[in-house]
């Protein structure tokens, strides 16, 4: 074992005091001894008024290091309400664009509908017409061979009389009624292209309407904690060819406006085409009637002129 140290008894050491002479400026202490030291030295009262000043200089760091604090707890609840606010609105906005983007959407698909059952008639309308022009071809032959043969008559005989005039007005009728038919095909054709361009037009625009309602649709679902939203450099960019919200529903009110204005060309033709069908039929079977009739009027002449000659030759 190792040997305890010597226990000494404590005793009060005997006081002594030193008169220390106090001056507001630093000494230098100079000798040998001190040779290689700092020659000036602070006051005690210069430390004091220094730790005192690094305190008070601590104090009001941390006094504007709270107010800092607060006023950022303070920006951050402005900036949250704020964009709280600025969300809301953006739903607001959005709910109601989906509300117009639904109402155009639904009156182009519409539009684009009765565009095509007006097309569908049409088309069944000019099918009528070329199978009316079609059945104009037999009567037209047979006017035409009747006329024919009517020139090789001997020339006692070959004299203009009622039926030669109502056959050469029956011909002259179904040429007409021909080059009308014509024409009318021509113009349905015309208007069924018409009303596929527009038909066209109004479908490009409702497939927009489409894909714009999806986007937006999946846009109001966002909120400022999604984790899938990314700021493009270019987002809040107003584009020169961008249109304004009265110019976007500008284009499509004028795009149902001419599907509309085609769609009532459509019916007007249609109740023409069926006009003129009608009355040239009735045309024709007026004139066939006033033809049959010049026939029978002219058999019963040439009927009662050989019963005249055999009864002459007879006597």
């Amino acid at each position: 074992e190792e040997p305890q140290p010597p226990i000494v008894p404590s005793c009060p050491l005997p006081a002594k005091i030193c008169d220390v002479v106090r001056s507001e400026r630093p000494r230098s202490c100079c000798g040998m001894a001190m040779a290689g030291f700092r020659t000036a030295k602070y006051q005690l009262p210069e430390w004091h008024r220094r730790n005192a000043g690094v305190y008070y200089k601590a104090f009001t760091v941390g006094e504007e290091a709270e107010r800092g604090r607060a006023e950022a707890k303070h920006l951050v609840k402005q900036a949250a309400a704020s964009a709280q606010r600025a969300q809301q609105y953006s739903k607001n906005t959005l709910g109601q664009r989906l509300q117009d983007i639904q109402f155009w959407r639904t009156e182009l698909q519409k539009e684009i509908m009765e565009l095509d059952a007006e097309t569908n008639l049409l088309a069944a309308q000019k099918l009528r017409l070329e199978r009316a022009l079609d059945a104009t071809e037999v009567p037209y032959a047979v006017v035409i061979d009747n006329l024919e043969c009517r020139d090789r008559r001997q020339p006692p005989d070959l004299v203009i009389d009622q039926v030669e005039r109502q056959l050469l007005k029956e011909a002259e009728l179904i040429r007409d009624i021909r080059d009308l038919l014509k024409r009318t095909i021509i113009q349905a054709a015309t208007q069924i292209r018409s009303n596929r361009i527009q038909k066209e037009n109004c479908e490009l625009d409702w497939s927009d309407k489409v894909e714009t309602y999806h986007i937006d649709d999946k846009c109001i679902s966002y909120c400022p904690d999604s984790t899938n939203v990314q700021s493009h450099p270019s987002s809040v960019k107003f584009e020169e060819t961008a249109s304004t919200p009265k110019s976007w529903a500008q284009f499509s009110h004028d795009n149902i406006s001419s599907a509309e204005q085609e769609k009532l060309a459509s019916v007007q033709l249609r109740a023409l085409i069926n006009s003129i069908i009608h009355d040239a039929s009735e045309d024709l079977r007026l004139q066939r009637a006033a033809v049959s009739e010049a026939f029978d009027c002219h058999l019963r002449e040439l009927a009662e002129a050989r019963l005249r000659l055999e009864q002459h030759l007879q006597q």
